[in-house]
């Protein structure tokens, strides 16, 4: 019987997936799925993303439960699987003595391409991804931001129906951050292709996701549509103007928003309200800061974000690892 994906099967299934290194346990019953679409895979580093990867490549089996992708036991049809699959690591593990455009045909025809194939989309992709005039130079001469680059033509060479992104943006700098993160999304909104990128900067997975999936130290956090878990607005941001004459204005509008059962974090002027609806937030501050004879230079509502998600966990006692944030 031959064995193939399943267009209609989710991107990724699992049930009490378990996975042991010795004593330290790298995942922990996850019961997840991944419908088709961008979905960011987020968690502190060491939370178990990229351990969850290499199940999903099949290069690793589980200790315990089970994980299908496109339909496929990536234990037992790991070589059908792999043929539909990009895969782009974190690690840098490109080779410096070989030229970009000769490196990426390799890996297509590793996936079965023909050679003729494999060399046009060799040359297709690095255009895609913003390297035709680069696509001869080796490896080696070549910048973080362009081998990040070579890593996501090569995962797109052989049109797989799903991508896997370990970190992409690692090691870039704003711009080229901006614009790894346009090529993700464009790779799902052009191509059809599905996405998913394992990141620890929550801004970034917001900025592209359609779907989440957040570990932390092996424990699914959470998982579902990004507007379902983040949409809608929550609290205020405020800045505030220090009044010569007010001394202290600006610690008694924070005491009396925390005295209603508000959270309130301060730095300098500006307080981040957390908590209760957009509208009666912003009707409390406005009395707060009159009552206190401060005067406020900036007050809009606060959308809810993927770091509010960890947070929430923290606050009800269960430890979310360092590395979490906006930033590398």
């Amino acid at each position: 019987m031959t064995v193939t994906v399943d267009p209609q099967a989710p991107v990724l299934a699992a049930t009490g997936l378990v996975m042991r290194f010795g004593s330290v346990v790298a995942l922990d019953a996850l019961d997840l799925t991944v419908p088709h679409g961008v979905t960011g895979l987020v968690g502190a580093n060491g939370a178990g993303k990229t351990t969850l990867l290499s199940l999903v490549l099949g290069l690793r089996r589980p200790t315990a439960g089970s994980v299908r992708v496109l339909g496929l036991d990536p234990g037992r049809d790991g070589a059908v699987l792999r043929a539909h699959v990009g895969y782009a690591p974190e690690r840098n593990v490109l080779p410096d003595d070989m030229r970009a455009v000769d490196f990426v045909r390799h890996l297509a025809e590793v996936r079965g391409l023909p050679r003729d194939e494999a060399r046009t989309r060799a040359s297709d992709t690095l255009w895609l991804v913003g390297l035709g005039e680069e696509r001869f130079r080796l490896l080696g001469t070549m910048s973080t931001g362009q081998r990040q680059r070579v890593k996501l033509a090569q995962a797109l060479a052989a049109a797989p129906r799903l991508v896997l992104l370990d970190e992409p943006t690692d090691g870039l700098d704003p711009v080229q951050r901006e614009q790894m993160l346009a090529l993700v999304r464009q790779v799902h909104d052009d191509f059809g292709i599905d996405v998913v990128m394992s990141s620890h900067v929550l801004e970034e997975v917001e900025k592209v996701s359609d779907h989440v999936v957040a570990l932390d130290a092996g424990r699914l956090v959470a998982q579902g549509p990004l507007e379902e878990l983040v949409g809608g607005d929550e609290g205020a941001e405020v800045e505030l103007v220090d009044v010569p004459d007010r001394p202290g204005a600006i610690e008694a509008v924070a005491a009396t928003l925390v005295a209603a059962g508000l959270g309130v974090d301060r730095d300098g002027p500006v307080l981040v309200v957390r908590g209760g609806d957009a509208e009666g937030v912003l009707d409390l501050v406005r009395d707060a800061v009159a009552d206190a004879g401060a005067r406020l230079r900036r007050l809009q509502p606060r959308r809810r974000s993927l770091e509010d998600l960890f947070q929430d966990e923290e606050r009800a006692g269960v430890a979310v690892g360092p590395g979490i944030g906006g930033g590398p």
